[in-house]
């Protein structure tokens, strides 16, 4: 009888937690809870605790602003080790399975429409905010909720679960209020409690834009911190080199190459000039800028805080007079758009 019950809530969109000890249902939960360790599941040892969840609003460069309707989206889960830089150290806050609506599944409901696309109509130098009822807000690319191999790392949280360590039973202090959680973040500064409203926004940046550019070509890259020129390379800084495998896939073309791609991540050449606070994992945005005006947007968190070692590769190659000579290579995206080639400007801008 208790096997029945399992697979009974396990088809349904809000499952019943299940004590398989005593077979009795209790309070909604997405997954079976597991008293006795009678699954290989190690995360659904713990009862899942529901979180307080406020009305979300959305607005900004969408077709339709309003209030989510979450009935009509799936319940997804993503593990969390909870970790956040205070005074300069890192403090482990605890380990948690948080159960909730993947940030790409609420915007996918609202329709992009960019104000900028009369000039620039690709949709990668949209960004996303995410705010709460103190003001409180993290940033997110466009890309990084639309683009990714992984398209759900980032949930607003509506039960969240302890993941007790077996012999230390470590019992990691559980929210009250819903939370913004982004699972590929190695430090956890972005996930903010209590989410009301996302905005969706194009990046205000004036870069002429010269399509069809022949050839596409800058022998050299500008980097901006704010609104000054601080460093100006023609080619790579002697950082570590990195050779990576990849399948790069484009949306509109289809696959460019499997070829083993070459360079250093782009998050080792910014870490010279930018000191990462906590405020700027939450609210910093880079640009890449080809010479044609091509541009794509990225938070900084993206590229310089993943747990995912999926790494923006940053390029340069001398031979190339077309196309050339720098280009980064996103490999944490599952499609090349965010590819910019051509580069001869990096834009950094913090607390936007």
């Amino acid at each position: 009888m208790v096997l029945i019950a399992i697979i009974a809530v396990s088809c349904t969109h809000n499952e019943k937690k299940v004590d398989i000890k005593q077979g009795k249902q209790g309070s909604d939960s997405v997954s079976a809870y597991d008293s006795l360790g009678k699954t290989n599941d190690s995360f659904d040892n713990d009862p899942a605790k529901q979180l307080k969840l406020n009305d979300l609003y959305v607005c900004g460069e969408v077709e339709d602003s309003g209030i989510v309707d979450l009935s009509k989206l799936q319940i997804r889960s993503k593990l969390v080790k909870e970790t956040l830089l205070k005074d300069g150290d890192t403090v482990f806050i605890g380990a948690y399975r948080y159960d909730g609506y993947s940030l790409h599944d609420i915007l996918n409901l609202y329709l992009l429409k960019k104000k900028n696309s009369s000039v620039f109509k690709p949709i990668v130098d949209a960004y996303v905010e995410v705010e709460n009822d103190k003001g409180e807000k993290a940033v997110f690319s466009w890309g990084e909720i639309f683009y990714p191999n992984d398209r759900h790392e980032i949930l607003i949280a509506q039960s969240v679960m302890r993941i007790v360590p077996v012999k230390s039973k470590d019992m990691w202090p559980l929210p009250d209020q819903s939370k913004l959680v982004v699972a590929n973040d190695l430090l956890t500064h972005r996930n903010i409690s209590n989410p009301v409203k996302i905005t969706v926004k194009s990046f205000d940046i004036q870069l002429p834009v010269k399509k069809g550019l022949k050839p596409l070509y800058s022998d050299n890259v500008n980097l901006h911190v704010e609104d000054k020129i601080v460093d100006n390379i023609k080619s790579l800084p002697p950082l570590n080199e990195e050779k990576v495998n990849t399948i790069f896939y484009g949306r509109g073309r289809g696959i460019h190459s499997t070829d083993v791609q070459k360079g250093i991540y782009l998050k080792n050449y910014l870490k010279q000039f930018i000191s990462i606070k906590e405020s700027d994992l939450q609210h910093s945005l880079v640009i890449v800028a080809a010479a044609d005006g091509y541009r794509a947007v990225f938070s900084l968190s993206e590229i310089c805080n993943r747990n995912d070692q999926s790494e923006v590769l940053f390029k340069c190659d001398h031979r190339l007079t077309d196309n050339g000579v720098f280009r980064i290579m996103p490999l944490c995206d599952f499609f090349s758009d965010r590819a910019v080639k051509g580069i001869s400007d990096i834009y950094y801008f913090s607390n936007y």
